[in-house]
């Protein structure tokens, strides 16, 4: 997973429809910090565990503002029917065509497979990145690191603590 962007860089700006076909653009989140969870594919087992680990555990995000965007190659129509079938009020977002775009310029994209590496970047309030987390094929980020993450981004233990 090389040619991730480094942390203390500004995050990549990208526009991509949501599972209602609503356009979500980063730039427009400024002054939120934010998450951008890159996973492969909605339905699959790894993925549907991780994503279902978030949004049991959404007030990690919730109580800090942070705001949780999740991108696959999937359609947004696959988006919706995912959403619909997990029960996820987040948003999930449709990096379809150009296949890839956002994930490649994330450099969380496998080209020979076609699909998002599982790579989260926590972007603050400015738009910079201050953490990425990484996984390999079959292998969820620990809820763990998120938390610590978190702190990170937010200053914050567990809702104590100033806030962005």
């Amino acid at each position: 997973m090389s040619g991730l962007p480094l942390m203390g860089e500004p995050a990549p700006d990208f526009a991509l429809s949501n599972q209602f076909g609503e356009t979500v653009r980063l730039s427009d989140l400024r002054g939120t910090p934010v998450a951008v969870v890159f996973y492969p594919f909605a339905f699959s087992g790894v993925c549907t565990g991780e994503l279902c680990e978030l949004r049991d555990n959404l007030a990690l995000f919730d109580d800090d503002g942070v705001r949780l965007l999740a991108v696959s190659v999937d359609s947004k129509y696959t988006l919706r029917a995912y959403a619909q079938d997990q029960g996820f009020s987040f948003d999930l977002l449709a990096d379809f065509w150009p296949h890839g775009d956002v994930a490649a310029r994330y450099g969380a994209f496998d080209a020979d497979r076609g699909y998002a590496e599982r790579a989260t970047f926590l972007i603050d309030a400015q738009g910079v990145i201050v953490a990425t987390l990484r996984s390999e094929l079959g292998q969820p980020r620990p809820l763990e690191d998120y938390r610590a993450a978190l702190t990170n981004l937010t200053g914050r233990v567990n809702g104590v603590g100033p806030s962005l």
